[in-house]
């Protein structure tokens, strides 16, 4: 028996990067998809949202000169080749996967429904979303946070290169401390960064939790699903 039924994955673009300086690192789609698989193995239904930042960000793209919109769109584009990537890594592991996208392109993927999200995930599917909430001004945690709520997911699991949240950025500072479990109202007093604000305060308004954890240890994913103390559990 499983701690969460039904959870929603966020994953970074830059995750996908693995030993590379850019793009996506093919072996480390494999140990994603191996480890995403072990779950749906448990029966957990999985659906995940994947960022864009290893191909191109939006927010730096307006920092160049481009307009803020336009480089937005270009993000969420990015973010569906990251989806189509990762479709094919777990098919290629036996997995049954759908890709949404929030943008219109029926040649390549499914326009995003949440009714039948759900069905897919009842139906032991993995579904991946793409494209963001097909909105500009909004980052992919907003759209994992409002994606998890849509389909009563019950956690937000974070996956980072960290194993949880710290007082300070643990590269950066030696003393700084980490958290096994923290509130969401002591996250905000003590401004520590676990996601954007929007995307935060939409968990935190729904009472959804989100764990934050390290997703490049193997086991780690199977292990938080199962109840273990893993990362670090905001709630």
């Amino acid at each position: 028996m499983t701690k969460y039924k039904r959870i929603l994955l966020k994953l970074s673009g830059e995750a996908l990067i693995g030993s590379k300086d850019f793009g996506i690192d093919n072996d480390t789609l494999a140990f994603y998809a191996k480890e995403i698989i072990d779950l749906t193995n448990l029966g957990v239904e999985v659906a995940i949202v994947v960022g864009g930042g290893n191909i191109f960000r939006g927010i730096q793209g307006a920092s160049t000169g481009m307009g803020r919109a336009h480089s937005d769109y270009m993000g969420m584009l990015a973010t569906v080749i990251n989806g189509m990537a990762l479709q094919d890594a777990l098919e290629q592991q036996g997995a049954q996967v759908r890709l949404q996208s929030a943008i219109g392109m029926e040649k390549i993927c499914e326009p995003y429904i949440r009714r039948r999200a759900i069905r897919h995930l009842e139906k032991g599917r993995i579904v991946i979303f793409g494209a963001g909430t097909g909105n500009p001004f909004f980052t992919t945690d907003t759209a994992a946070s409002l994606r998890a709520i849509e389909i009563d997911a019950d956690v937000v699991l974070k996956g980072t290169r960290v194993d949880g949240v710290y007082s300070a950025d643990p590269e950066k500072d030696a003393n700084a401390q980490k958290f096994d479990e923290i509130s969401f109202a002591d996250v905000l007093t003590n401004r520590l960064r676990v996601m954007d604000m929007t995307a935060f305060t939409l968990c935190q308004e729904n009472k959804l939790p989100i764990i934050v954890f390290n997703i490049n240890d193997a086991g780690n994913l199977k292990k938080i699903v199962s109840g273990d103390p893993v990362g670090t559990l905001v709630s």
